[in-house]
């Protein structure tokens, strides 16, 4: 079996291992818990995490804040998933390669789960190039080797499972979480769940965009597509109306309701990359807690959110960052 080399060193994260560690130890330490209106860090039990996977000078301090939140006190497994963005599959793939390098050191998956996942039949192996290719998951390693160094782990004692979610239904999305239902029950898994939100610009095929911005007194404000025109239609900055399409969507996820987000993308058109990941998260939670009234347990909370840029053009684009955490039994 293959190793799975760091493909994207040195182009979007630093490839020095000294210059990398400073990088990822300075986002980390940098959250502190009062900030975040949180009373310490790690977050108890805050076994899932939610994070961006761009290049890390646009969102690795994001990043920072789920991985300094996120509980590895009981872990020896950590679940990874991300979205697909260079190949087509209809389904969930895993990995074939016996290490994962960075450029911190490698780390290791487990076989044995992979094994039990590809022989539910709906788990596919993905090829060499296309795991190497894709970034969702690779921009998450160093992350989580240097997490695991704070946990006072070793990162041989602990292995991952890469799971890439690729363009599935929601009908799909819940078929996945119940599969995936008994490793989130176990509290010696944690879980990485890799996403950006909105990506907007004529360069994404989204300019979605709110002519009166959603409020507590008008929460259905109606959404428009701006097109060559569309300066026409702009009454406040392109960026605060990003900002409230994404925390409507990041309202409809924190319901814990897998409905509630399907239904928000199926109105928005939202362009969050990793929506099937959180997808299958949250179906998987869901089957654990039902509508989780009353109790913080399997729904998403939020850390930080920003975006590439504050966006006024719309000939520009932008992306957006969200770093969140759900806590589990």
């Amino acid at each position: 079996m293959p190793r799975r080399l760091a493909t994207h060193a040195n182009s979007w994260y630093v490839a020095d291992p000294r210059k990398l560690d400073a990088q990822l130890n300075a986002w980390i330490t940098a959250v502190k818990a009062d900030e975040c209106g949180m009373t310490k860090l790690p977050i108890p039990n805050a076994r899932v995490i939610m994070a961006p996977h761009a290049g890390y000078s646009y969102s690795g301090a994001t990043a920072g804040f789920s991985y300094a939140a996120w509980d590895l006190s009981k872990a020896t497994r950590i679940f990874i998933l991300g979205p697909a963005h260079h190949v087509y599959i209809n389904g969930c793939s895993i990995s074939g390669c016996n290490a994962f390098d960075t450029p911190l050191g490698e780390l290791l998956p487990d076989s044995e789960v992979l094994q039990k996942l590809e022989d539910t039949g709906k788990f596919s192996r993905i090829t060499l190039k296309a795991d190497e290719d894709e970034h969702s998951i690779e921009m998450h390693l160093p992350f989580i080797f240097k997490a695991i160094e704070f946990a006072e782990k070793f990162p041989k004692d602990v292995k991952i499972v890469p799971i890439i979610v690729g363009s599935i239904t929601t009908t799909q999305e819940k078929t996945y979480g119940a599969l995936l239902k008994p490793y989130l029950e176990d509290p010696q898994n944690a879980f990485v769940i890799s996403t950006d939100f909105c990506h907007w610009g004529p360069r994404f095929s989204y300019t979605g965009y709110f002519p009166e911005l959603p409020s507590h007194d008008n929460p259905n404000a109606e959404l428009v597509f701006l097109n060559e025109t569309g300066h026409q239609v702009i009454k406040h900055p392109l960026y605060k109306s990003i900002r409230a399409l994404d925390h409507q969507g990041m309202s409809a996820i924190s319901t814990g309701k897998h409905s509630e987000f399907a239904a928000y993308l199926e109105k928005t058109r939202n362009t969050v990359c990793g929506r099937h990941p959180i997808g299958v998260i949250m179906a998987a939670a869901e089957l654990m807690f039902g509508e989780n009234k009353g109790s913080s347990f399997g729904r998403f909370r939020y850390l930080n959110y920003a975006q590439s840029e504050e966006l006024n053009d719309i000939n520009g684009s932008s992306v957006s960052y969200v770093s969140g955490f759900m806590e589990m039994p």
